[in-house]
């Protein structure tokens, strides 16, 4: 296989840029109001200079860096963009599954015949993606999904990164542990604990102490991914039953608003798969995860399918609250999950029969 990694860099933020080209020079969080309990969604290069990062509090990106501009989100605006972005990259590279408004994976190998061409066609893709948006994308090139993913974050913005057959495990081994897609927070404390700080070092894991630290077959997977080893293909051809998208804090959150500012954001990335996808959802649902690590999620079921990120949102925001009351506590992870899909051909043929 032959895949690239596509991350637009700084998406929202980069947007806001070319709608107001004065703020390019300055500090920009995309985010919530900093004097109530807003959170950040994205920020510009110019603003992660001075720390600010998303899932961050507004107040505190602004205790970090005063002179900032902080903008509300327009999800409308982002996802007009982000059609535009895969349109184009589907002139080049026809065959992509996109994870996120702002990223996905390409087929580079239907369209290349080596390494060195799939350079060539990723740096068009590049090209491609600026004349027509002026927005710039990091791109990881690689044997498998994790190599490619973890390279388009390597050299951003605007990098690619090649990662050519046998250097997958060398490439991988300097990276922190907690790039690794799989670690989450509880992996992460066992591995640290036990002296594992780079992917290099679980990739030399024995079987013995990965038992013992990740026991079950996740750990396994881990290490493969360590070593390179990922055999998952694009979902392009699977038919999905279901969409989620969640996040898990730094910190855990007791904050009703900025949860409910991570639920919007979330709301809004699965809005895009649907419409992406040509289908809307009759059911929601909020999955949360606390402190003690013990998980809840709560549901809601419609008569007619939706794809409206603020319906999406709204549910989902009255989701928590009804879970939170049933059970209070500061929450570690949120998540927000569509089922039920229906093509937007079926809704026709319904409505004629």
């Amino acid at each position: 296989m032959i895949l690239a990694h596509l991350d637009l860099d700084a998406f929202y933020a980069a947007v806001e840029e070319l709608e107001s080209p004065e703020l390019r020079s300055k500090p920009l969080i995309v985010g919530g109001d900093p004097r109530g309990r807003g959170v950040v969604a994205t920020a510009n290069y110019v603003a992660r200079g001075f720390g600010i990062h998303s899932a961050m509090s507004a107040a505190e990106a602004i205790r970090r860096c005063p002179e900032a501009v902080i903008v509300r989100p327009r999800h409308s605006l982002y996802r007009e963009y982000s059609r535009h972005v895969w349109s184009t990259v589907r002139g080049i590279v026809p065959t992509l599954e996109q994870t996120g408004i702002d990223e996905g994976y390409l087929d580079l190998g239907e369209v290349a015949s080596g390494f060195l061409e799939a350079r060539v066609v990723a740096e068009a893709v590049q090209t491609a993606v600026r004349a027509g948006t002026s927005l710039t994308c990091s791109i990881g090139v690689a044997p498998c999904k994790v190599v490619a993913k973890i390279g388009s974050d390597a050299r951003k913005p605007g990098g690619l990164t090649v990662v050519v057959p046998g250097q997958e495990a060398t490439f991988l081994a300097p990276f922190d542990v907690r790039r690794l897609p799989g670690v989450g927070p509880k992996a992460e404390q066992r591995l640290r604990a036990a002296g594992v700080q780079t992917i290099g070092a679980l990739a030399a894991l024995g079987d013995d102490d990965l038992r013992r630290l990740l026991p079950g077959s996740v750990g396994q997977v881990l290490r493969d991914r360590a070593r390179g080893v990922d055999p998952r293909g694009l979902e392009f051809g699977v038919e999905r039953i279901s969409i989620s998208v969640e996040n898990t804090f730094e910190r855990d959150l007791l904050d009703r608003e900025r949860l409910h500012d991570e639920l919007r954001g979330m709301a809004t990335e699965v809005a895009g798969h649907l419409r992406s996808r040509g289908q809307t959802a009759r059911t929601v649902t909020t999955k949360l995860r606390y402190a003690d690590f013990s998980i809840r999620s709560r549901s809601t079921s419609l008569d007619v399918g939706i794809d409206d990120p603020a319906q999406i949102g709204d549910l989902a925001c009255r989701l928590l609250d009804r879970g939170l009351r049933d059970r209070p506590g500061a929450l570690r992870l949120v998540g927000v999950g569509v089922s039920g899909l229906v093509e937007y051909r079926q809704l026709a043929l319904d409505a004629v029969e």
